[in-house]
């Protein structure tokens, strides 16, 4: 029977997912990842996970892929040399920027601003213009243009792109430039900035293509080297890459606009859990993905992921659909400490990491950690990854020893501040996501996942009022998993930039239906069947001159029906809800697009009927563990002996072999029908 592989690439652990596509039976495994070659590391983890379910890898037909390679090659400075074509006169476009501090004017003043990926001395000005109504102002001057090109590749650019002012609204001279570049260089891997983002402001435009060339060479080398390790290993499966979206792509599209994958972690995370949650009948979910160094949090509605049209690497702002994930500084590698001024206890964001990690991995680590403090507590039991690894308790008791002495506490006190600081961080985390946008937490349900979620999600739902807590299946290869599930994706825009009064209904339904027509037409050339594509249309509006927009979603047959009227509504209270206010203010069209989707078979998940109430079957020991204050005597569970229908009866904790699941006295957690353990208050 054919399978599909979810595969995700870490910091530390490459997680795989196998998935049986007729029966649903999962299988998991854990492999050290490999930062010199992310490959190695992925084919070590195949080897794993077939042997795990007596296959041949020859029989994997599909591969879904979320990986880390653009975003490390940004976020540690090891990208391409990149030589930047601009229109004549803006060729301090990526220094400019946007004049954007991180703060007021303390911020201005320590703010160390970084040099952009394409720095001055590869920035070359085209002659040639092209007007904001997309007319040609300014012929392109194509020998001036190749003998930049020639200069650019005589200083050793790796890669170049080309980004002139306008080129949203008529890519003709780009597509002539990027033409010329690819006849004398056939080589070089070049980018025009109106393939990437076709869409007005020139800035972020410019940015995003530059980025897209900074990360291209590390991925393109990645992605044969996998491609080559697959074939060496006799795989035929189809490899796609998770887009930050969340949606896939084709290796060969990730060659070409890796950018595009730049947040594609928690991205397949997030996809995830929205079709746990869904499939358990919760639509409405907070996500909480912690992990040993960081968190990250999102908030998805009437199933369906929020998608934000910027995300943030480093302190460029990369213009491409992404997973609206925030993240914070809080894992189970976070780091106690009391600072020498305030005598306060702090936790992170430094992070032990994976080496020397916390002081219990016994790897050379001393200082305090999240995970030591758990240990202390026996939240966490001394085996992890099902007795592949040991923890040295007495090492984490010495560690957060020292912290407990700088405070004037025992150790338990000083394990359970550690926690209880870590819990409020998340909190607020989530608060970002929630209240801060209009939502009430009360209404949606805490997904929590990773390889810590689920030993912090029932206090963190505590302090935000958010039940049920879902901690699903293996719920730390939980990104790998969501990577099964996603679905082909691609947008088609176009920038409109006119007032409604401006843009009769007529209008604003004929640019949809041919930006439909290209989607359309793009699933087609995919290969998708008729019956698995979607196509699904958005507008980003605005107050007329406001500095920014929002998405809006709409249909053909609402527009037809309602007029564009219906549009300036929504956006009305979409801006109501979001910043408590309305203005009587003209609204602007700013861009209009079709979002392309290729849905494949649903992922099927085991299921089983209830089974009887008691979890007693499944109980492998007991321990003293410390809540509240004091220690209580506590059930250990196996998870993968636990059955549908079992409850849980705080206190209890839930081991398996890549997560701990803590349920706290005076909460029930029950098993569902799909595995999921489900806690809520009462007993």
């Amino acid at each position: 029977m054919p399978y599909k592989l979810g595969v995700d690439v870490g910091g530390t652990f490459t997680d795989l997912i196998l998935v049986e596509e007729s029966s649903g039976r999962l299988v998991r495994a854990k492999t050290p990842s490999t930062p010199a070659d992310p490959s190695v590391g992925v084919l070590a983890g195949i080897d794993k996970v077939c042997r795990a379910a007596s296959i041949s890898p020859g029989e994997i037909s599909h591969i879904m892929h979320g990986t880390t390679v653009a975003t490390n090659a940004v976020l540690e400075g090891k990208g391409a040399k990149v030589g930047l074509i601009t229109t004549k006169g803006f060729k301090q476009i990526l220094h400019l920027a946007r004049s954007w501090t991180p703060g007021p004017l303390a911020g201005w003043i320590i703010m160390v601003k970084p040099d952009p990926p394409a720095g001055l001395e590869n920035t070359r000005e085209a002659k040639e213009r092209i007007g904001t109504h997309g007319d040609i102002v300014q012929p392109l001057d194509e020998e001036a243009l190749r003998k930049d090109l020639r200069d650019l590749v005589t200083r050793g650019v790796e890669a170049i792109t080309i980004a002139f002012i306008n080129s949203y609204a008529n890519p003709v001279h780009e597509k002539r430039a990027k033409a010329i570049a690819q006849e004398m260089y056939p080589t070089l891997p070049i980018t025009a900035s109106a393939e990437v983002l076709p869409e007005f402001r020139e800035y972020e435009r410019a940015l995003t293509a530059v980025m897209n060339s900074y990360v291209r060479p590390k991925v393109s080398l990645y992605m044969k080297n996998f491609a080559d390790q697959l074939a060496a290993h006799g795989l035929k499966a189809e490899v796609n890459i998770l887009r930050s979206d969340a949606g896939l792509m084709t290796l060969r599209m990730a060659q070409e606009r890796p950018v595009y994958a730049v947040m594609s972690g928690p991205a397949g995370g997030v996809a995830g859990a929205l079709f746990i949650a869904t499939k358990a009948g919760f639509p409405n979910i907070l996500t909480l993905d912690m992990g040993g160094t960081s968190t990250d949090v999102a908030l998805c509605q009437d199933g369906n992921q929020t998608i934000a049209r910027e995300t943030t690497l480093g302190y460029f702002p990369i213009k491409v659909p992404s997973v609206d994930v925030r993240s914070i500084g809080a894992g189970g590698g976070s780091i106690a400490h009391v600072p020498e001024i305030t005598k306060a206890l702090r936790v992170g964001p430094q992070s032990a990491g994976a080496a020397p990690g916390p002081a219990c991995y016994r790897k050379g680590g001393r200082e305090a950690t999240v995970t030591d403090a758990n240990v202390v507590l026996g939240h966490l039991p001394p085996r992890l990854l099902g007795g592949e690894m040991m923890l040295d308790v007495d090492a984490a008791k010495s560690a957060v020893e020292r912290i407990g002495h700088q405070l004037g506490l025992d150790v338990y006190r000083a394990a359970q501040g550690i926690l209880d600081i870590v819990n409020e961080n998340m909190y607020g985390a989530l608060r970002l996501v929630s209240v801060q946008r209009g939502y009430d937490p009360r209404n949606f349900a805490l997904v929590a996942f990773g390889g810590a979620g689920p030993l912090h999600a029932n206090a963190v739902a505590k302090l935000i009022g958010s039940f049920p807590v879902i901690i699903p299946p293996a719920p730390g290869i939980l990104c790998a998993a969501g990577d099964v599930g996603c679905a082909y994706r691609e947008e088609f825009a176009r920038t409109v930039l006119r007032t409604l009064d401006q843009l009769p209904t007529t209008e604003v339904v004929q640019i949809l239906q041919d930006l439909g027509n290209e989607a359309t037409g793009w699933l087609e050339r995919e290969g998708i069947p008729r019956d698995q594509q979607r196509v699904f249309y958005n507008a980003d509006m605005r107050y007329f001159r406001q500095g920014y927009d929002l998405p809006i979603t709409t249909t053909l047959a609402d527009l037809h029906t309602h007029g564009t009227a219906m549009l300036a509504d929504k956006f009305h209270a979409l801006h109501e809800q979001l910043y408590r206010f309305r203005l009587e203010a003209e609204c602007e069209i700013v861009n209009l697009r079709a979002v392309a989707l290729g849905q494949g078979a649903s992922l099927k998940l085991p299921e089983a009927d209830l089974a009887g109430v008691s979890p007693k079957p499944a109980q492998v020991d007991e321990h003293q563990i410390y809540f509240d204050g004091k220690f209580l005597a506590t059930p250990i569970y196996d998870r993968a002996k636990l059955q549908p229908g079992n409850r849980l009866i705080g206190p209890a904790i839930v081991t398996e072999m890549d997560s701990t699941t803590v349920v706290l006295p005076g909460f029930t957690g029950e098993v569902d029908r799909s595995f999921n353990i489900l806690i809520r208050p009462g007993m």
